[in-house]
């Protein structure tokens, strides 16, 4: 075999190891209910799971549990899926900035006795382009 040959049979096989390796921690999108489906059933695969926080009458989240007094590395709260079905998530870091004004929260973790514990937490926070009305105009700001 010629060395172009060997170099490129070293190329493709370096590409496919890649590919691999990104393809088995890719996780999927479920709700809950899947999620408790896959630890019944022996599945300790990571998923994400998208919900948004309970909010009180003042539009409060709770359920929120964090005192880094206590733990630092300890934040609990409550999220409820798409189809509403809410549940109790460990998240053994320190919460996220900015977290209470989340609109949306995205979760990659499984589920273990009962609890979701999460791995990693991406926030979708509201806009920090806010239309506010001066003087009869609309004008966004920052």
């Amino acid at each position: 075999m010629k060395k172009t040959h060997i170099f490129i049979i070293a190329i493709i096989a370096i590409a496919a190891g890649i590919i691999l390796s990104t393809t088995a921690d890719a996780s999927v999108y479920v709700l809950f209910g899947e999620a408790r489906q896959r630890a019944a059933e022996g599945n300790a695969t990571k998923v994400h799971v998208v919900g948004r926080l309970p909010r009180d009458g003042q539009n409060h989240p709770v359920g929120l549990q964090y005192d880094p007094m206590v733990d630092p590395n300890y934040f609990a709260f409550t999220l409820m899926d798409s189809t509403h079905v809410s549940q109790r998530v460990v998240y053994n870091n320190p919460k996220p900035q900015d977290f209470e004004t989340s609109e949306q929260v995205v979760i990659t973790g499984a589920m273990h006795n009962g609890t979701f514990v999460a791995d990693n937490i991406l926030l979708k926070c509201p806009s920090k382009y806010v239309k506010k009305e001066l003087k009869g105009t609309e004008v966004a700001t920052k």
